[in-house]
């Protein structure tokens, strides 16, 4: 594991450990941020990143991530027992489903979520019958400024998930009445937002 140091002392490890590893854009922008620290002497800025973790790892991904929750408003810093930064609850929760309920497997799923300043964002968990897919509900979603938005954007992306397998030839994992099921479900909600915007 690193041994981390994070004082005005600490320029040439924070380079050598980037220098060392791959870095995405944030890590990148986090690390230079932590060297502007130390060329202003600023022990407190540096005391604030070193208070999201006890590595430059775990600092990075925290501070992305808590970084990534104030776009929705979130603002609370508090991290599970391993040393995570928590995952926000987001407010109005709403989980819809399309296809045949009946069986699982055989129906797809949008949750919507509201951040507290009001900004939507959306989940999916996609089947095609036995093959799938999805990601939650989390900071790192689209954004929207209302529900309607969030939703029309939603349907349209499992809408696309779901004309990309018509007609597929892996039987096996593309079972044709789900993916028809779904997409039946998908048209009836979005005539019903035509509907709901004529008033």
């Amino acid at each position: 594991m690193e041994s981390l140091v994070l004082n005005l002392q600490s320029k040439n490890q924070i380079k050598a450990y980037m220098k060392d590893n791959h870095m995405v854009h944030y890590e990148r922008e986090i690390f230079q941020e932590m060297i502007f620290a130390i060329q202003a002497k600023d022990q407190q800025q540096l005391d604030w990143f070193r208070n999201f973790g006890d590595s430059f790892s775990t600092i990075t991904m925290n501070v992305h991530a808590y970084r990534m929750g104030l776009q929705f408003g979130f603002s609370e810093i508090a991290f599970d027992k391993y040393g995570w930064f928590q995952r926000p609850v987001f407010l109005d929760q709403e989980e819809l489903t399309f296809g045949d309920t009946s069986r699982y497997g055989n129906y797809s799923t949008i949750k919507l979520g509201k951040g507290l300043n009001g900004i939507w964002t959306y989940a999916i968990s996609y089947s095609y019958g036995v093959a799938g897919g999805g990601y939650g509900l989390s900071v790192y979603g689209k954004q929207f400024n209302n529900r309607m938005d969030a939703f029309a954007d939603a349907l349209s992306d499992l809408k696309s998930k779901m004309v990309s397998r018509i007609g597929s030839t892996d039987t096996l994992n593309d079972k044709q009445p789900v993916i028809l099921a779904t997409l039946r479900d998908i048209n009836k909600a979005l005539i019903g937002m035509v509907q709901l915007s004529l008033f």
